[in-house]
């Protein structure tokens, strides 16, 4: 490249660098805890487990399980019900005050054998929720999701640029070659680059696959919008199914269990919930197969009648959301995973917090004569800042 494409990279990789720096420092430090959530949940004794039993212990009917968490919260009506991925011992009911979406909402975990209530679990207060919020949406609901977004595209053009800049910054250095013997600032230059070419794939999915988690409200009011409209057309004009006049949950389950077997329970949303309908009990089934257990299929039951009225298969920005969310949290691979997504998260947090550094150091830069080769102070593009360090050599 010539000096002035270097130049106009450069200042595109130096913005998008310093604007989305600061908030992507936040998110994978609040990342970090998210992806052992579940063990943490444990050492802190939060997470409910049910008691041991014989395997085949008979289980309690899904209607009698929702009896008994209503009974808890009689003034309120039950949005969702389901079950934790290693755990069918367990049944967790949220109720809200109305269908609608809102952050106010009862849990209740019911012991899916005895119908008896094992624990009222909050998931609005402590440690691990404020690292959640902070990550998710900084406690300001979708505004705070979609400025997250922008921080997350402004990430994925300092890669891109980074990538861009690397070769001709590089040419005459060895790969991973890291200064030692030079001034504090060159040598953190060289471990910033190194850990950001190093961690150029991970940063790019976990971003991208972040970004895309940011639309998820979006994506399903669209869904709503573009595919459910046309399915719920002989219901136009009809209120919310009453809960008097619903059938039994129960057989809305087994209903769906029969329209796609060989498969296992996700969630279930009830009539006028986000994921629902004003009229059907919508059973959301997943596959057996580690990743087909990230795709799911919907089946909606008429609340009523409890029978099958359709069983769409969701849409590619459906199922890419879907697919975004476990590579995001690397929650697919079990510890071993989670191990290296933590590793890499920390090699993320020094590649930011150095590229953060050499920008606030670049005034104590020294000019160096042109004469001089690349090779002794060249940056790579890693950099948050390579116009500084292009002072200090030119390729």
């Amino acid at each position: 490249m010539n000096s002035r494409k270097i130049k106009t990279w450069a200042w595109v990789h130096k913005w998008s660098s310093l604007v989305c720096t600061v908030f992507m420092l936040l998110l994978c430090i609040t990342g970090l805890p998210l992806i052992f959530h579940h063990e943490i949940g444990h050492l802190l004794g939060t997470e409910v487990e049910a008691p041991k039993m014989p395997a085949d212990t008979p289980r309690a009917s899904l209607d009698r399980i929702l009896e008994v968490a209503k009974s808890k919260h009689p003034d309120r009506v039950v949005q969702f019900v389901s079950q934790p991925e290693d755990d069918d011992g367990l049944w967790f009911v949220t109720l809200t005050p109305t269908p609608a979406p809102t952050d106010d909402f009862k849990s209740v975990a019911v012991d899916a054998r005895t119908a008896e209530v094992l624990a009222q679990p909050r998931f609005d207060e402590g440690f691990m929720y404020v690292m959640f919020k902070l990550h998710v949406d900084l406690f300001a609901g979708l505004p705070g999701k979609l400025f997250l977004g922008f921080m997350g595209l402004l990430l994925l053009v300092a890669i891109v640029s980074g990538v861009v800049l690397y070769a001709p910054f590089m040419r005459k250095l060895d790969f991973g070659t890291v200064r030692r013997e030079k001034r504090p600032r060159l040598k953190w230059l060289d471990l910033h680059n190194l850990l950001g070419i190093v961690t150029l794939v991970w940063a790019f999915v976990v971003g991208g696959t972040g970004m895309i988690n940011t639309w998820a409200d979006l994506v399903i009011k669209y869904w709503q919008y573009d595919q459910l409209s046309a399915l719920l057309a002989p219901y136009q004009g009809q209120p919310i199914t009453p809960v008097a006049e619903r059938g039994s949950v129960q057989k809305s389950l087994d209903a769906a269990y029969a329209q796609s077997p060989n498969s296992k329970l996700s969630f279930i949303a009830f009539p006028g919930t986000a994921f629902s309908s004003p009229h059907h009990t919508t059973v959301f089934l997943k596959g057996n197969e580690p990743f087909t257990s990230k795709l799911l299929q919907p089946v909606l039951v008429d609340a009523k009648t409890t029978e099958v009225t359709a069983a769409p298969k969701l849409p590619w920005y459906l199922t890419a959301l879907l697919v975004s969310q476990p590579l995001h949290f690397g929650d697919y691979g079990g510890m071993p995973m989670q191990i290296l997504w933590a590793l890499l998260d920390i090699a993320t947090i020094v590649v930011l917090g150095s590229g953060l550094y050499l920008w606030l150091k670049r005034g104590n830069s020294v000019p160096v004569p042109k004469a001089k080769t690349a090779g002794d102070d060249a940056k790579v593009a890693g950099g948050a800042q390579p116009v500084a360090v292009m002072k200090e050599a030119r390729p």
